[in-house]
Order: structure tokens, then C-alpha cells, then sequence
């Protein structure tokens, strides 16, 4: 902590910015050296930050700028030691790992018929595997380098993706990838850009997989009782899977022969919501390889869309609504789950999960700074996409 005597090189940099109304001096419990509040002179937050920043970068201080009851706020903290982004060796194992992980796990959508021969046989099952391989990949790297590219681009130091290998237990060959954030992001603007990134180059490819999926697949109808279909996985529905079903093939899947006494809006309000009653000698899509990949992306961009915690929606909530009101929407969101949870149990985890972790948000070093109306509108957008590839019931099992 500093003494009285230290901090008069830091009350004139920090006035050249702010019309300072109080000082206090930080104590061991507080998280800054020094709180000056009062009113930012300039209303380009973006520059008085930047300008303070360079300023006391010689004396190995950051500026925290925050709202403190209704005022301005700066804290000075000592700066952090100026990260690495680690060693890439393990992210190559992981890629590769990955990479051979989803190809196996591609090899159970379809069973060619093998040649003789060990080689032979054993290339024409990866040529199998192929089509789902490249589109799933292309899904996940494309979200996962989506938050990288930008964050780099915004000076923001982050990790190489790390991809994660789940063989044999995931239904896709991976429990998904992540990056991390090395450093705080400078502002709310810069947070939701990095945030957002991700979600939208990988929705971008996932709709692309799932045009050209639905393009190769085909239209069957589903076996008349439950026994038939033992061991098998039906895939649930977004409104957005529903509407490009509809668009190749003219009218809404599953497609139950009767909609019994109930009028076909009800029926569908309830089948999207429950997943039941199953649609039992109706009609459904059998998926091609390359629309189950766009599928699995969907279901990705949606549970990183949560808003909560340090989720992708998490940091659209966080910076559009501010911590407080994103903090009183997390029961509705853990509510909600838990509701859901009664038709697809996995719902019962991640609200477990969101419960312990889903409070910890990303904060930025500049909150004050409001985002301007192109990201505004890009947040309401991203909300907009969150409630259009949610799915209620990922998966029913048989």
C-alpha cells in the first residue's frame, strides 16, 4: 500500500482526466491502492482511458475505471506482469487429438461396405467419416478462432484454442474447445466483441453445414412403436432447425401422422417444449452426416449463448443489462433449467454448473464506458439468435 507522501504523482495524472470530489487510500482487504471519484471531463471515456493508462504505465499502475454510486471511479491497481500465451505444443496435441477423436467417432454414422484387406478397409471407414469430420471441425475451429482473431485484433491477449478429445463418450468425438483470457479485456465494447466473435463465425459455418446436410438427406417414416427403436437417438428441434427443415422439404419434422384433438399450433408449442408425445408412424428427416455436424454446432452455439456466468451469452448480458441486473436474472435462468430439466436431465447439470460458476463474470478495465448503438444492436441480435437455436429437448433416447 502506499503512504501518505507516495501519491501526489498520481493525483495530477489522474486530474488531467477527472474532476476529482474524493481520495481514499485502499487497505489489505480492498482490491485498488487508491480511489479517486468524481466526473471524467471528456465524454470519450475510450480516450481519457487511454491517455491515464499510458500515463501510469512507467510506474507499473492500472487504471480500473467503474461506477461507484452514481459517480466515476478510478482505481489504481498494480499492474499485472505482462502474460504469455503459453507454449502452442499442447495446443497442436490437443488439435490433432481432437481432430482423430471426431474422425472415429464419424465412422459410426455410416458402415460402408469394406473392401478386403486391412489398409484398404481401414481407409475406406475414414473416407466415411469424412464428411462429418470436416464439418464439425470446421464448426468448432471456426467459433474458436472467432474469439482468438478478434481478441488479437483488439490487443487482448488470449490462448491458442485448446480442443478437447472425448472418444467413444461424446456423441460428436469432443467436449468442445475453449480459449483463455489472459488479460482483462479494455472495455465493455472489446468484451462483447471477443465474446460474440465466436458464436457468430461458427453459427455462420453451422448454417452453411446444416444447408447442405438437409440438402443430402432424406425423408422416412418413423417405426410404428417404441421397441422398434430401441438404442437409437432422436435429435430435438430450434426454431431454427425447424424452419430450414421446413424450407427443404415443405412442412415442419417430425411430422406425427395425427395431431389428435389438439389444433397443430398447441401440438407443436408442446412437442417443442417436452419433446412429447412421440411422433410414432409419422414422418421425419433422416439426417446426412453433414447436417447431424451442423446440428452438433447448433447445440454448441446455443449452451455458449446461456447468459450467465462467463459464457458467451453471459458476456452479452453482462455487458448490455450491467452486473447487477445480469446477477437478478441468473435464478430465472437456473429456474428455467431446472423446469426443462424434467424432459432432458442434462438440463439438471448445467444449471448445477451455472449454480457454483454462473455468478463470476468477465469484468473489463474500463466499465464505464457505454457500448455504442452498432454493438447495441449486435448484442440484441445475438439475444435474438440465442432463442432462435435454443433447443428445449436436445435429444430423446430410446
Amino acid at each position: 500500500m502506499l503512504s501518505q507522501t507516495d501519491y501526489s504523482p498520481y493525483d495530477a495524472l489522474v486530474a488531467r482526466v477527472m474532476r476529482v470530489e474524493d481520495r481514499t487510500l485502499g487497505s489489505e482487504k480492498d482490491r485498488y491502492q487508491i480511489r479517486y471519484r468524481g466526473q471524467l471531463y471528456s465524454e470519450d471515456t475510450v480516450s481519457a482511458y487511454d491517455q491515464l493508462a499510458e500515463a501510469l504505465r512507467p510506474y507499473h499502475i492500472t487504471p480500473l475505471f467503474r461506477w461507484d454510486e452514481g459517480r466515476h471511479a478510478i482505481m489504481l491497481v498494480t499492474a499485472q506482469v505482462t502474460p504469455s500465451t503459453g507454449n502452442p505444443r499442447l495446443n497442436i496435441i490437443l488439435f490433432i487429438a481432437t481432430l482423430i477423436s471426431i474422425l472415429v467417432t464419424g465412422i459410426n454414422f455410416n458402415q460402408p461396405d469394406l473392401p478386403t484387406g486391412i489398409l484398404p478397409a481401414a481407409w475406406a471407414l475414414i473416407q466415411s467419416s469424412l464428411p462429418f469430420t470436416i464439418s464439425f471441425f470446421a464448426i468448432l475451429s471456426a467459433h474458436e478462432f472467432g474469439h482468438y482473431l478478434v481478441g488479437r485484433y483488439h490487443g487482448t491477449r488470449v490462448s491458442l484454442p485448446y480442443f478437447i478429445p472425448l472418444p467413444f463418450i461424446s456423441l460428436f468425438g469432443t467436449f468442445g474447445a475453449m480459449i483463455n483470457m489472459k488479460e482483462q479485456p479494455k472495455n465493455r465494447r472489446i468484451l462483447l466483441d471477443i465474446g460474440l466473435a465466436g458464436p457468430l463465425a461458427g453459427l455462420a459455418v453451422t448454417v452453411m453445414a446444416l444447408v447442405i446436410g438437409l440438402s443430402l438427406s432424406t425423408i422416412n417414416t418413423l417405426p410404428a412403436e417404441g421397441s422398434a427403436m430401441t438404442g437409437s437417438i432422436l435429435e430435438g428441434n430450434s426454431l431454427l432447425y425447424l424452419l430450414l427443415k421446413y424450407l427443404r422439404f415443405g412442412q415442419l419434422l417430425p411430422a406425427p401422422e395425427t395431431y389428435g384433438s389438439l389444433p397443430p399450433l398447441l401440438y407443436w408449442l408442446r412437442y417443442y417444449f417436452t419433446g412429447s408425445p412421440f411422433p410414432y408412424g409419422g414422418l421425419d428427416v433422416t439426417i446426412h452426416p453433414i447436417a447431424w455436424a451442423g446440428w452438433g454446432g447448433m447445440l454448441i452455439t446455443s449452451l455458449n449463448l446461456i447468459p450467465a456466468g462467463q459464457l458467451d451469452g453471459g458476456h452479452v448480458f453482462y455487458v448490455l443489462l450491467g452486473r447487477k441486473n445480469a446477477a437478478r436474472l441468473l435464478p430465472f435462468i437456473l429456474a428455467g433449467l431446472v423446469g426443462l430439466g424434467f424432459f432432458w436431465n442434462g438440463w439438471w447439470l448445467w444449471a448445477g454448473l451455472l449454480f457454483f460458476l454462473g455468478r463470476f463474470y468477465a469484468e473489463p478495465l474500463d466499465e464505464i464506458t457505454p457500448l455504442d448503438t452498432p454493438r447495441k444492436i449486435l448484442a440484441v441480435i445475438a439475444v435474438l439468435i440465442f432463442i432462435l437455436v435454443f433447443i428445449p429437448v436436445p435429444l430423446v433416447l430410446f
